[in-house]
This record gives C-alpha cells, sequence and structure tokens, in this order.
C-alpha cells in the first residue's frame, strides 16, 4: 500500500511539473507581441524608432 501511495505521488508531481515545462505556459504573451512587433519592424510597417518606444510599453 505504501508503494503505490509513493507511485501515486510521484506520478502525480511528474505530471504537474511535465505540465508546468510546456513551452505553452512558459511563454507569456509578451513574447508573441514581442515576436508581432519585430515581425512588423521587419516588414518595414514601423520605423526603428516606434519599435523601441512600442517594446518598452510591452516590457513595462
Amino acid at each position: 500500500m505504501i508503494v503505490m501511495m509513493l507511485v501515486f505521488w510521484g506520478g502525480l508531481l511528474a505530471v504537474i511539473l511535465t505540465v508546468l515545462r510546456h513551452p505553452r505556459f512558459t511563454r507569456s504573451r509578451l513574447t508573441d507581441a514581442e515576436r508581432i512587433l519585430a515581425e512588423r519592424l521587419a516588414r518595414g510597417e514601423i520605423d526603428e524608432e516606434e519599435y523601441r518606444r512600442r517594446k518598452a510599453t510591452l516590457q513595462r
């Protein structure tokens, strides 16, 4: 019975750690916003000054 309890809690801990380490949970929305902002700069939609200003706003 003790062995089964250890297996249960160990498995539960493994599942929780796996879920928390998944990239979907470790990346923030700001990272996505910064990526989109960088793409807009690369396409020439915004200039470098506007890029820096908006990136600073996102990082606050």
